[in-house]
This record gives structure tokens, C-alpha cells and sequence, in this order.
């Protein structure tokens, strides 16, 4: 993302919006200006502030008026007065930012929107998690931290170590040159995203150890680490095997979502039970 310096008047409504302070006014050019280091391209400025197209030259006129009249003036502060905003057209690696950060735009690894994996969500039509596995899904960088490639790529190669099997239908791992050992594409490891989403499964004895492996890692990493938790429910639509296990290690387990199996038609009776809880 790029302000036009041409068209900012510097009221600054921009800088609030931005969801990892890449926006600030630089008082050397008394324009906003966005860290092109720290901006996730979330389109968060764009798509978040009203667009009035107001003549800069007016504006800024009537700006130094009311500062030489000593009238304070706050404006909206979720409009950009003159659009003063500029996409860019993104190449490579840099569009790599846009597709982890921005919700409105398909992965083209798996075209689902978002953060471009449903994770268990859909379990009941996508099997990712099958009876006496475990779903982990290792989500870096949020809620507003962000986090870079190279944070994401220490905790692949860890969790490959420990031999853990990627989720193939996630974008992360469709970024791995070799999802063997985890290893991602070296070209975008200075790219810095929005949040990203590692999915691994393991049977449901290996709980305790990648539980502790994630928490180690996290200690090494300057980011955001949330660890979501999967597993099907028994046919009572209880979970009796994951949740203690959970609540030994010290969590609180919130169950977040449950699938009633409506996502398909062909369940059968006698089917076991496609609902699954998680814990963060």
C-alpha cells in the first residue's frame, strides 16, 4: 500500500486504522506514510476508511486556517478526506502479504478465503481428522502482532522434526519446498503477514508432546502463538480422550466448534460420530 503525498493533507485518521502501526506521520514531508517493512498489505486503510475525494489544496487550506485561528478541528476518523490511498500492484514475494492478510482475497494454493484454510471447521465433509487423531492448528501472528516467514519457518522445522504429517490443503504448507522437514520457500522469508495458520495431525497419544513442543518454540519466537485443539467427538457428542489431557497440562478448554454432520447427506446411522471440539 502507498499514500500519494500529493493527495495527503496529514489528518492522520489512517494511522488508527492500521492494524499493525505501519502508518505515521512523517513530520520531515508532513505527509502520512506507510512502513513498507511492517505493512502486511490487509488492505485494512483502503477498505476501512470513507473515500470523500476532497480538493487537497483546499483542504490543507482551510487546515493552516483554523491552526493560525487556533480552532481545533478533529475530522472523521474513519474517512480519508481526499483518497489519498494507492494500491499497488503486487508481484512476487511481496503477494504473498496480501494473500495471508487480507480476508476478502482467495488463497490461490486452496481458493478459500481468509487466512486460506477451512482448518477442522468443515471436518464433517473434509475428514482432516479422523477417530483417534488429533487436529492441531498452530496460528501465528494474531491479534495484531503480525509475523514474519522466518518465525513461521522455526516452527515448521521443529514440528517436522518431531514427524509430524502438514495438512496438504493449507497455504503454508503449499509454501514448503519440501513439506518433509517443513522447510519453506526461501524467496518469502523476509515477507511479514498479517497471521498464518500451520495444521498438522497426530494420533491422539502424541497430544501432551506437541503441546509442549509448540510452547517451547513460542518461547523463541517474538510473535503471537495460539494453539487450537481438534478431535471427534464421541457418539454422544462428547469428547472424553483429548479433554483431560488438556486440562492436565493446566488449559481451559472452551468449546469452540462443534459439526453436526449436516454437511453431507450421505451419513449413515451407524457412521461414527463427524463432530469434533477444539480448545485454544
Amino acid at each position: 500500500m502507498r499514500i500519494d503525498p500529493g493527495k495527503c493533507v496529514a489528518c492522520g485518521n489512517c494511522t488508527y486504522v492500521c492494524p499493525m502501526g505501519a502508518i505515521y506521520i512523517d513530520p520531515a514531508i508532513g505527509r502520512a506514510t506507510v512502513n513498507r517493512d511492517e505493512c502486511v498489505e490487509c488492505y485494512a486503510c483502503y477498505n476501512g476508511l470513507s473515500q470523500e475525494h476532497l480538493n487537497p489544496t483546499l483542504v490543507r487550506t482551510i487546515r493552516k486556517v483554523f491552526r493560525l485561528m487556533r480552532v481545533r478541528f478533529d475530522p472523521e476518523p474513519d474517512v480519508c478526506p481526499t483518497a489519498a490511498f494507492a494500491p499497488e500492484e503486487l508481484t512476487w514475494p511481496r503477494v504473498v502479504r496480501r494473500a495471508f492478510s487480507d480476508p476478502r482475497v482467495p488463497h490461490e494454493s486452496t481458493g478459500v478465503e481468509g487466512r486460506g484454510t477451512e482448518e477442522v471447521k468443515t471436518n464433517d465433509v473434509s475428514d482432516r481428522v479422523n477417530v483417534g487423531e488429533v487436529g492441531f492448528t498452530v496460528e501465528l501472528g494474531r491479534p495484531g502482532v503480525g509475523v514474519w516467514f522466518r518465525e513461521i519457518q522455526e516452527m515448521a522445522w521443529e514440528l517436522a522434526r518431531a514427524g509430524v504429517v502438514f495438512e496438504k490443503r493449507n497455504p503454508v504448507t503449499s509454501l514448503m519446498s519440501d513439506s518433509r522437514n517443513g522447510t519453506i520457500r526461501e524467496d518469502i522469508m523476509n515477507e511479514k503477514v498479517l497471521s498464518a495458520i500451520i495444521e498438522i495431525k497426530v494420533p491422539v497419544e502424541r497430544t501432551e508432546e506437541i503441546v509442549r513442543l509448540v510452547h517451547a518454540v513460542e518461547k523463541r519466537l517474538d510473535t503471537v502463538v495460539s494453539l487450537g485443539v481438534a478431535t471427534r467427538c464421541d457418539a454422544d457428542g462428547e469428547e472424553r480422550t483429548v479433554a483431560p489431557i488438556l486440562e492436565r497440562l493446566g488449559y481451559k478448554l472452551e468449546r469452540a466448534k462443534t459439526n453436526t454432520g449436516l454437511g453431507r447427506i450421505t451419513n449413515t446411522a451407524n457412521a461414527a460420530h463427524p463432530g469434533e471440539v477444539a480448545a485454544r
